[in-house]
């Protein structure tokens, strides 16, 4: 269990078959670099059949969203410049390994978007032409809608077409919370003193300052936090709660019992639960935080290209029904368009951590991009909160 904030995920649990990756050559009509398990292998088969026959296609999957983002960086000449020499042979490695030739289309985590339009790594998207974009929600729309800065713009561009998503979640050892007669429902329920010194939450300060921000009644986004009454004190009571702070191993203390409850993210929680009948998972009442993940169209010589045929309809193929559903059933994740297509398989529907409740839904946020004095306000409070962890 990787971070997703930090480009980091956990290999993929369905691994792509050779079917569709067709040769590295100037004929292939389609190349699409892929976060692993995101996409069921079977819709690249029904995508091929419905549309492209007699034509070469690539769908290269690859395990972490960091070399998703290297790749992006690699095709606009960026890793020497940034990384050191050690890194700069370790992406050549990784180079080799996957496509010379930019792809058409490549997975991004919502997070980073708005850095890759600074860093100039992608181009927007021509989507309005698409019937199934209109169909998107429109908070999903608003996401995609960025200025040139990368800021949030609902007059900008559109710099990406969602196609999954998750959120972060509460999963509990459901055994030892029978001991204790009652069961979390809220972010609040994480300052209970039963569960103090049993919690293990990923190790990244929007996800824990925020949930603390929405327990105070606040956005995961709030601006000005030293205005905020009360969230200096909350984020110290919480930290003495806090067992382990960790991204990647999160969920290994709840397995073994060490800790009674884990914050993460529902990619890496929902496989869990499926596997251990003791782990249970909610979603807070008061909401939570939504990442999403996103085909993005790399940067070329000539700015502003507009999609090919083909590409535009693999992106509205995602958004199709048959789509939809096998996305929401086969991927440890949702597609964006659960809501607005008619025909939703029952156990999608019936799965509160998939089909989200509407209004705990109204109430979730994405993570959203910070002006430089508010990213600096946020670490200070961070560096603030985890200094008193020595101490514990």
């Amino acid at each position: 269990m990787l971070s997703r904030r930090s480009f980091l995920i956990s290999a993929g649990t369905l691994p792509l078959t050779q079917l569709l990756s067709g040769c590295d050559n100037h004929s292939t009509a389609l190349r699409v670099l892929l976060l692993q398990g995101s996409i069921p292998p079977q819709l690249l088969e029904a995508f091929r059949q419905q549309f492209a026959k007699d034509q070469s296609l690539s769908f290269k999957p690859i395990a972490q969203l960091k070399d998703l983002w290297k790749q992006l960086q690699s095709w606009q000449g960026r890793n020497r410049d940034t990384q050191g020499l050690k890194d700069w042979l370790s992406q050549l490695l990784f180079i080799n390994n996957t496509s010379h030739k930019m792809s058409d289309l490549v997975t991004l985590g919502d997070a980073w978007l708005g850095k890759a339009i600074q860093d100039k790594l992608i181009q927007p998207l021509t989507l309005t032409e698409i019937a199934s974009w209109k169909k998107l929600g429109s908070c999903w729309q608003a996401l995609v809608k960025r200025d040139e800065a990368g800021n949030l713009d609902l007059q900008g561009q559109i710099w990406g077409a969602p196609y999954r998503w998750g959120t972060t979640l509460i999963a509990y050892d459901s055994d030892k919370f029978e001991t204790l007669g009652w069961t979390p429902t809220n972010w609040g329920d994480l300052w209970r003193e039963e569960l103090r010194h049993r919690i293990a939450v990923v190790d990244q300060p929007r996800e824990i300052i925020g949930l603390t921000l929405k327990k105070l009644g606040y956005s995961y986004n709030s601006p000005n936090l030293s205005q905020i009454p009360n969230l200096s004190s909350q984020l110290q009571a919480l930290n003495q709660q806090v067992k382990y702070y960790s991204s990647q191993y999160y969920l290994q203390p709840l397995i073994i019992g060490d800790v009674w409850l884990s914050v993460g993210w529902s990619s890496d929680i929902l496989p869990l639960i499926a596997k251990n009948r003791k782990i249970k998972a909610i979603i807070p009442q008061s909401g939570t935080s939504i990442w999403t993940d996103i085909w993005v169209q790399p940067r070329t010589k000539e700015d502003n290209v507009n999609l090919s045929t083909l590409t535009k309809q693999w992106i509205d193929f995602c958004w199709q029904e048959s789509s939809v559903n096998q996305i929401s059933l086969l991927t440890d994740g949702a597609s964006p368009m659960i809501y607005t297509t008619p025909k939703i398989s029952t156990k999608i529907q019936t799965n509160p951590l998939l089909f989200v409740d509407k209004n705990i839904m109204n109430n979730c946020d994405f993570i959203e991009p910070l002006s430089e004095q508010n990213k600096q306000e946020y670490e200070k409070f961070w560096q603030e909160m985890r200094q008193s962890q020595k101490g514990k």
